[in-house]
């Protein structure tokens, strides 16, 4: 069974396409998959209740069903800092509900599982606490996403810095090109893994009509089954 935590250097990175994209890696390989989104600031008001587009995405993406508040517990309206949305919808966050929330739906039986963070690394909850405190909960090695643009070099090598003095692994890095490629990507790409002691899995070209199930050979999923 192989769990991992993806987070990135930012938000709108690409963490869910990058997701999207392992997982039907994963499926293709015939593994059972699921994937949480334990926490979403920016959802919209439907007759079944909120619902953040990344998780209706995740949700989609698996092989095994699991009901849209399985995949993500805590749904906030406003597309602003989480800890800011909780406070305007009166709603108080912690870790340690965000893991009993997880490790509930981690219970479903699967080969497979991502556990996607919200924004980047160091993502406030509350006063004390950060989306970190959740991914070192879990001990869940960690799958950076990386936006390729300008200033993904400084974002990147900082945020690596940041989990892996955190304890934890880092499982590897992926290249994604939110929009059309940036200058001189491979020279960044380049420059990313000599100094990124940890496996780059692939890059994601900017195909925003490509369901993820074509873009699967990017990745490596196998770097990752290893480990």
């Amino acid at each position: 069974m192989k769990q991992f935590f993806i987070t990135g250097t930012g938000t709108e990175v690409g963490k869910t396409w990058t997701s999207r994209v392992l997982l039907a890696a994963a499926a293709a390989k015939g593994l059972r998959t699921i994937a949480l989104k334990p926490l979403a600031a920016g959802c919209e008001s439907t007759q079944a209740g909120l619902r953040n587009d990344d998780a209706v995405l995740l949700q989609r993406a698996i092989t095994e069903t699991l009901s849209y508040p399985q995949i993500n517990p805590v749904a906030l309206e406003l597309a602003i800092a989480p800890h800011i949305a909780a406070e305007q919808a009166g709603v108080k966050l912690s870790v340690a509900e965000l893991v009993g929330n997880c490790q509930q739906s981690l219970q479903h039986p699967h080969d497979f599982a991502l556990v996607e963070g919200a924004g980047g690394w160091r993502v406030p909850l509350n006063g004390q606490e950060t989306l970190a405190d959740l991914a070192i909960a879990l001990q869940f090695p960690v799958i950076l996403v990386v936006g390729m643009g300008l200033g993904c070099l400084n974002h990147t090598l900082l945020s690596a810095e940041a989990i892996q003095r955190d304890g934890l692994t880092l499982a590897g890095w992926v290249a994604n090109s939110p929009g059309p490629p940036m200058a001189f990507l491979e020279q960044n790409i380049a420059t990313l893994e000599s100094r990124l002691p940890i496996p780059y899995l692939g890059h994601l070209p900017f195909l925003p009509n490509e369901p993820p199930e074509s873009l699967a050979f990017h990745l490596n999923l196998d770097l990752l089954l290893v480990l």
